[in-house]
């Protein structure tokens, strides 16, 4: 999605301290905000290896034994932020919005707004 907007990110690694207890694992992507001078998280992805599928008790087999599956959560994408880095990203001097190329179908095939 981020590719397909033309937006300048990059992918952290999430240090153990600063994610949540019952993630093992948790990547951010986080946007380019030019105004903001700093990349900002638009989405998030945790690893939660079993830990929700055996309070759910989601379970998998392999013909023999049966495991407890490991599951992830993600958001899609932070809607409010990702149109804050659209703005600021494809902003031209006159004060118009060049629109990203993967949304000009949904604009009617414009290019600036």
């Amino acid at each position: 999605v981020v590719k397909g907007l033309e937006l300048p990110f990059r992918i952290v690694n999430v240090c153990t301290g600063d994610i949540g207890t019952i993630a093992a694992k948790k990547y951010d992507l986080e946007v380019w905000m030019p105004v903001q001078n700093k990349y900002r998280e638009l989405i998030s992805c945790s690893n939660c290896t079993d830990y929700q599928a055996r309070r759910l008790n989601v379970k998998f087999t392999d013909g023999k034994d049966r495991e407890y599956v490991h599951t992830l959560n993600s958001t899609a994408i932070a809607t409010s932020r990702a149109i804050v880095a659209i703005l600021e990203n494809f902003q031209n001097e006159d004060g118009s919005i060049t629109i990203p190329k993967a949304l000009r179908p949904y604009m009617n095939g414009k290019e600036k707004i």
